[in-house]
């Protein structure tokens, strides 16, 4: 078993490299589902040398298996968003420590210690469901804040705006984080020019306006917050890390979490930095489950370790499910 706590002090390629293969034999051994799955493709941990070697778990397996490694007890089932009719990933969280140790170092790589923030979040339809890993990662920094202001917004833009214009003018350290569509319904009610003021984006419209693409969403929400950049948070239910954007839409990861890019015809193959493919993480938080997910975006990497997000795969499931029927 890999000491968790070496996942957050990885300082170097050769430390990443090194956990990544004792998770992948870790899971190999302990994680039912991924087993077969390796087992399928003639995959053992002999024959791995290379992280291109290494098997992904496509992430539809979240939504009809329980992606487990080990027999912790589970802490917490989080689940995925998703339109009426369709099927909700499930991730089952044996250690949650482990989620805000991520969390909370991740940030403070990127933005500083949460406690110096004023956090405001703007999570409408994630509010009301239950089971949100979102909303209970910000809950969680809305406590870690030091001020008092902190909180979470539905349907009172009237009282945000006031506030986010009150704390921005007071030099206050502000973070709005939101939803794309409840940014955007709150700069058709108000106009602001904020200067204290990160503005972060979590993507997604969730049926509730049309898509943007991503330069046309941010020109709008720079507009209407009067800001340089618009910030971004790259995450998903079946993780337990996070990628952020500080502007141009690319992302960086922490040390413990990798980007790859697969070929859209041949998923079991990965391609070369400044193509476009299927986006493939290593989540080494994500020991207690699946760290190698091959998940539904499409996306591109780049020499200087950042990626960009292009779009999502137009055919619903991803190659390699059919695969594995168990």
């Amino acid at each position: 078993m890999i000491d968790t706590d070496s996942i957050f002090q990885i300082q170097s390629d050769a430390q990443f490299e090194e956990l990544a293969f004792a998770a992948f034999r870790y899971q190999f051994e302990n994680n039912r589902i991924y087993r077969s799955y390796c087992d399928l493709l003639y995959v053992h941990p002999s024959s791995v040398i290379r992280l291109s070697d290494i098997p992904f778990l496509p992430i539809q397996f979240f939504k009809t298996h329980k992606v487990v490694s080990g027999d912790h007890p589970i802490e917490m089932e989080f689940a995925s968003s998703g339109t009426t009719g369709q099927i909700s990933s499930l991730h089952y969280v044996s250690d949650l420590r482990m989620y805000r140790k991520s969390f909370i170092n991740g940030f403070k790589r990127f933005f500083g210690p949460i406690e110096d923030y004023t956090i405001l979040a703007l999570l409408p339809s994630y509010l009301e469901r239950e089971n949100s890993s979102l909303v209970y990662m910000v809950n969680q920094m809305i406590e870690l804040s030091c001020f008092s202001e902190s909180g979470f917004f539905l349907d009172n833009l009237e009282e945000l705006s006031g506030l986010l214009e009150d704390l921005d003018k007071e030099g206050r350290n502000v973070l709005l984080l939101g939803v794309s569509f409840a940014l955007l319904d709150l700069i058709e009610k108000h106009k602001f020019k904020l200067k204290n003021t990160l503005v972060m984006e979590t993507g997604g419209m969730k049926g509730m306006r049309k898509e943007l693409v991503r330069e046309e969403l941010h020109q709008l929400l720079r507009a209407g917050f009067g800001v340089e950049h618009i910030q971004s948070e790259y995450g998903m239910t079946e993780l337990l890390s996070q990628a952020y954007s500080k502007g141009q839409g690319l992302f960086r990861t922490p040390p413990w979490m990798k980007i790859l890019v697969r070929d859209t015809e041949d998923p079991l193959s990965l391609i070369q930095n400044d193509s476009t493919g299927g986006v493939n993480v290593i989540d080494l938080a994500n020991i207690h489950s699946c760290s190698f997910i091959a998940t539904q975006d499409l996306g591109k990497t780049y020499d200087d370790g950042s990626f960009e997000i292009l779009g999502r795969f137009d055919h619903s499931d991803i190659r390699g499910c059919n695969l594995l029927a168990i």
